[in-house]
């Protein structure tokens, strides 16, 4: 148990990586779990799939003293419960994050960092709320109808194999997401188990199946976001990218971002994957420090 909470996390992660205090938000009879670490502005960590806040743990041991970083676990992702009938789906997801943020927190003015589904769920919550978003970073993600790499993709998952391989092996969080991982962290079983051990069950492997048919399948919700994108132009945004990434690492994925927040400055990683936040934290740190200096 979290020593200073009265709330049971369901699994025990190493105390070197994650050394961080739980906080819970309940709603409707669930809990939410969050990280909430240091004093000033608020910095929104926005993980994906099939990951958790301890994604952003190095960004959060290096900043803690320069500002307040809040990085949730999604539901049914981490440390968090899965509400009841819960369909995992990213409209859903965004609701639970607005009521985090919006609701229980009640964050007047923050900045907002986002990777993978953390994208589209996090510029959901960030367009929607936009007099209170200070500035963004933005990292391997996208927040439209897709094509290319990442709709062929989204197709593959939804496959009776892929669905197979996911919810009987653990296949996103011990496969897909480990390979992704540079050379030195996939041998580090604190870090592989700390991924591995959020999804323990067939059931509990459900949110990681259905994030990447979701890619798919939520294209009209995608495209009314994309919409919403410009409402944050006059906010300084940064641009992190891992050019491994084949999917939203490409080329072409860059060239959107571009042409929609064509000031931003763009940090390109030539040896970074997907998982931005393990390949090169400090990048995450110059960038959120420049927006700091921006609005402080």
């Amino acid at each position: 148990m979290d020593s200073t909470n009265t709330k049971q996390r369901p699994f025990i992660v190493d105390k070197k990586e994650y050394p961080f205090k739980s906080n819970w938000f309940e709603r409707n009879g669930t809990s939410m779990h969050y990280i909430d670490e240091g004093e000033g502005i608020p910095v929104v960590l926005c993980h994906g799939n099939p990951d958790w806040s301890f994604l952003y743990r190095n960004i959060i041991k290096e900043l803690s003293g320069e500002c307040r970083l809040i990085a949730y676990d999604l539901p049914g992702f981490g440390f968090s419960d899965t509400p009841d009938n819960f369909n995992f789906t990213p409209q859903e997801h965004a609701e639970w994050v607005n009521a985090l943020i919006m609701e229980h927190l009640k964050l007047d003015k923050f900045i907002i960092v986002v990777q993978d589904w953390g994208g589209p769920i996090g510029l959901t919550v960030a367009t929607n709320n936009a007099d209170h978003v200070l500035g963004t970073v933005i990292s391997n993600t996208w927040a439209w109808k897709v094509d290319g790499g990442i709709k062929n993709f989204s197709y593959v998952m939804r496959t009776p194999m892929a669905e197979r391989l996911v919810m009987n092996q653990n296949y996103f969080a011990t496969n897909l997401m480990k390979d992704a991982l540079p050379i030195e962290m996939q041998e580090n079983k604190a870090i592989t188990e700390a991924y591995k051990m959020a999804f323990p069950t067939k059931e509990s492997r459900l949110g990681t199946i259905v994030f990447p048919q979701q890619i798919t399948i939520a294209s009209d919700w995608l495209g009314e976001l994309e919409s919403r994108l410009p409402s944050l132009s006059d906010k300084p945004v940064e641009f992190i990218f891992g050019q491994l990434d084949f999917t939203v690492g490409a080329p072409d994925v860059i060239e959107k971002w571009k042409s929609i927040y064509p000031h931003a400055p763009v940090k390109l990683l030539p040896d970074a994957n997907h998982f931005t936040q393990e390949d090169s934290p400090e990048s995450f740190v110059v960038s959120i420090r420049r927006i700091l200096k921006q609005v402080e």
